[in-house]
């Protein structure tokens, strides 16, 4: 079943006093099914970085629709946006994003704090995260007395306290040294596993190598994708380089 649909979307943007015109995204077209993990690559000013912002319902398209689920997010009043975004989507970002001045419990409660969910449900709901995330011992610490890894599985658990209907994660290994991108991947896997649906932007062929499809965009346009099928990681980190190659070559490759 389709949780995501993306339909003819475009992006253009206009420079000051309307002098010209550069076209970010053109008639993207591609759904997400419900418990999928996907990844997105390209090189930078492909357009990934515009179609994750619009996902996000952080901009809005020139022209096109996006559904999530039979909900058509560019209908979405102004200011019922950030409600939606909140009960609906999950974020997870390359440098974090968390509040020196907060605990990592408080942190992770932020979400929930601002959807006046009370006390209790926020503890009941946070135990079984910080027990699956390894990060029971640090909650009461602050993000400046703990590793990167840390920091980035206390933002997961953030972004999953709210139980989305989307994850989406923008370069959530790019801070990270490999030992502690490997296990935010792995842990990626394990709630992708439970049901959890991700939507992935990386530049990382071993990150996107963990994804059950990748889609390759080009000069705002989606150029290929690989489906996992029966391949196991090494093989999809194969075939996603030599994608790259192609794609950097100019080439043409069969999907």
């Amino acid at each position: 079943m389709s949780l995501l649909e993306v339909k003819s979307l475009q992006k253009i943007y206009t420079t000051r006093f309307g002098m010209n015109q550069v076209q970010a995204l053109k008639n993207v077209n591609f759904t997400v099914e419900a418990g999928e993990y996907l990844a997105i690559m390209g090189e930078s000013g492909s357009g990934k970085t515009t179609l994750l912002n619009i996902l996000a319902s952080l901009d809005r398209p020139s022209s096109g629709q996006v559904l999530l689920g039979d909900k058509n997010m560019m209908a979405i009043k102004d200011r019922e946006i950030t409600a939606f975004r909140r009960e609906n989507l999950g974020f997870v970002f390359q440098d974090f994003n968390l509040l020196d001045t907060f605990s990592i419990r408080d942190n992770i409660f932020l979400p929930l704090v601002l959807a006046q969910q009370p006390h209790q449900e926020m503890e009941k709901r946070i135990k079984p995260l910080a027990k699956k995330l390894g990060i029971e011992a640090i909650l009461d610490k602050y993000p400046y007395e703990v590793s990167g890894g840390q920091k980035q599985r206390a933002a997961v658990a953030r972004a999953l306290i709210t139980d989305p209907k989307l994850l989406l994660a923008d370069e959530p290994t790019g801070a990270l040294d490999s030992k502690a991108a490997a296990r935010l991947l792995d842990l990626f896997n394990a709630f992708n596993q439970d049901g959890q649906t991700i939507f992935m932007v990386t530049h990382s062929v071993a990150a996107a190598s963990r994804a059950s499809r990748v889609l390759f965009i080009k000069d705002g346009e989606i150029y290929n994708q690989i489906y996992r099928g029966a391949m196991n990681n090494d093989e999809m980190y194969q075939k996603i380089s030599m994608t790259l190659t192609v794609l950097a070559s100019g080439g043409q490759e069969d999907e």
